[in-house]
């Protein structure tokens, strides 16, 4: 059964488990299997989507809006994303002029009558952050968004962002393999009651097992790979006592985490995110979380 997550102090609810739709809609993959991976996440309970107007510059939002046709919209938490100035890549934009048509646009590509979470997806460099989040604010009162978020900010942006306690959840990068957020941004989300979402869940492949060595160093990123494999040989050890692949413990750790209220992780292919989907019927003892956590 799906466990559902009160978004903030919002009416949102949510599925702890969701689909991260970078890949919905990217050149190599066709529209048929995009739109047959969204499905099968809904069906097998992660009815959060979460997408952005940078995944394919607005075809993720357009597959999707496709894809939830036949489900009951209310059933569903859609989350999207925008920053990036479409006439100027990669040039950032939080005016509130740009939010208040990002806004609209996602709403028409998505073909639905309201968001239930909108990010500010990065901060650019000249917006004061409490005016843009006062011009989503106008927008949640309107009824086109549901609850306000902000991604890839620094504590004092978010801070900033927060003045008028109107910021609902945060999106950012967080793993076993980056956990900078527990230091950095928890404290402070959790004294004033605000939602954390996790990207990156899975370091690009690194926490699913696949790797026995770091390809062309492309992992080093996530710090020293000898020591993250280590920890994933303990995560091997409990996913054997579960039946659970690596990927479906990792994920499970997540769900069990009280500083994580969703986590999303992507996938290609509507297999890939029934794998993810699994993850759901892995209960940690407190004891194996405890494992996990010390291994890494």
């Amino acid at each position: 059964m799906t466990q559902l997550v009160q978004i903030g102090q919002t009416a949102v609810q949510t599925s702890t488990l969701g689909l991260g739709t970078n890949k919905i809609g990217a050149e190599n993959v066709t529209d048929e299997t995009s739109i047959a991976t969204v499905r099968a996440a809904i069906d097998h309970g992660m009815t959060l989507l979460d997408t952005a107007y940078a995944y394919g510059r607005g075809r993720s939002e357009e597959l999707i809006g496709q894809a939830i046709k036949g489900f009951d919209r209310h059933t569903l938490t859609l989350a999207t994303k925008a920053a990036h100035r479409p006439d100027a890549p990669g040039t950032f934009d939080n005016s509130p002029r740009f939010l208040r048509q990002a806004v609209d646009d996602a709403l028409r590509r998505l073909q639905t009558d309201y968001l239930d979470v909108f990010y500010i997806h990065f901060p650019d460099d000249h917006t004061d952050k409490a005016a843009a989040v006062e011009a989503l604010a106008e927008l949640k009162q309107a009824g086109k968004l549901r609850a306000i978020g902000v991604s890839n900010f620094s504590l004092a942006q978010l801070k900033e962002a927060n003045a008028a306690g109107q910021v609902d959840i945060v999106e950012d990068h967080y793993s076993l393999a980056y956990r900078a957020p527990e230091q950095t941004l928890w404290p402070y989300l959790q004294a004033h009651q605000i939602s954390f979402v996790s990207y990156f869940p899975l370091a690009a492949g690194l926490l699913t097992g696949k790797y026995s060595h770091d390809p062309g160093g492309r992992l080093a990123r996530f710090g020293d790979f000898s020591r993250l494999q280590r920890g994933l040989q303990v995560v091997a050890a409990i996913a054997a006592q579960h039946a659970a692949t690596i990927t479906q413990v990792v994920l499970a750790w997540y769900l069990a985490n009280p500083g994580v209220t969703a986590v999303i992780p992507g996938a290609r292919t509507a297999e890939q995110a029934i794998q993810n989907a699994a993850a759901q019927a892995v209960t940690l003892t407190a004891a194996e979380y405890g494992q996990i956590d010390a291994a890494f």
